[in-house]
């Protein structure tokens, strides 16, 4: 099943001549110009959070753009409490999966990274959706928290008022709340809602629709447990892209 959008080659527009196909559930945009007209997918970014230990996570980068507010360029995430896992690498577990998975649905897929190894920033991460037109972001992280009982996934965006990229708001709510609502039916987890946060630089920098999805709490033995075991790794990343879908399929007709 082909999730696609359709745009123009040639970029001349013709006066009533937009209309919409629904191709099985996703929704493709067609727009039709002179001569022709060119059917493309729509393009997902994947950010696996953090990456591997060694980096210097000295640095410092702005929140965001024209910020005088500076924060940690890289910083190392969390780990399992009961399993030893490390958040960089349960978040690319999960994220090789999503990507092959959506890559199967007919989406384009952006990774900004596809091993441990690598040195990127949150700016670098979302310059690198940015350079790719991406049409959304979605960041895979993992929760943690002093207190073992607390539990659940949750998604995080930009609130309306944020002076970056508040104008985002009303998309990235709407991909946070499929893809939320998908996963946490699919996995059986806790749904700790939608958070708006503007202290986040991956998503100040971000130029289009982009969430955090905390896939669960590693600090709790039931979600870190389940979130380890491959078998529901692949649930996981079923479910988000099921989510995406729902998303394509509310807003395709919009996206440009």
């Amino acid at each position: 099943m082909k999730r696609s959008r359709i745009k123009s080659v040639l970029g001349v527009w013709c006066a009533a001549s937009v209309f919409f196909l629904n191709a099985d559930a996703a929704e493709q945009k067609m727009i039709e110009t002179e001569n022709t007209v060119k059917e493309e997918p729509y393009i997902v970014a994947i950010d696996a959070g953090h990456q591997g230990i060694g980096q210097d996570m000295t640095g410092m980068e702005p929140n965001a753009p024209g910020s005088d507010i500076m924060k940690a360029r890289i910083v190392s995430g969390t780990q399992g409490s009961f399993t030893g896992i490390a958040e960089s690498e349960l978040n690319l577990s999960v994220a090789l999966k999503l990507e092959k998975e959506l890559k199967e649905r007919g989406y384009e897929v952006v990774m900004t990274r596809t091993e441990q190894e690598v040195n990127l920033s949150n700016i670098d991460r979302a310059k690198i959706a940015s350079e790719a037109e991406a049409d959304i972001t979605v960041r895979i992280h993992a929760n943690g928290s002093e207190d073992s009982s607390v539990s659940g996934a949750l998604t995080m965006i930009p609130s309306q008022e944020n002076p970056y990229v508040g104008y985002l708001y009303e998309d990235s709510y709407c991909l946070a709340q499929c893809i939320l609502e998908s996963y946490c039916e699919a996995t059986g987890l806790l749904n700790d809602g939608v958070m708006e946060t503007d202290s986040m630089t991956g998503i100040n920098w971000s130029t289009m629709p982009v969430t955090i999805l905390e896939m669960g709490f590693m600090t709790n033995q039931a979600d870190d447990l389940y979130m380890a075991d491959e078998k529901n790794q692949e649930i996981m990343a079923d479910a988000v892209a099921d989510g995406i879908d729902t998303y394509f399929s509310q807003k395709g007709s919009t996206i440009e």
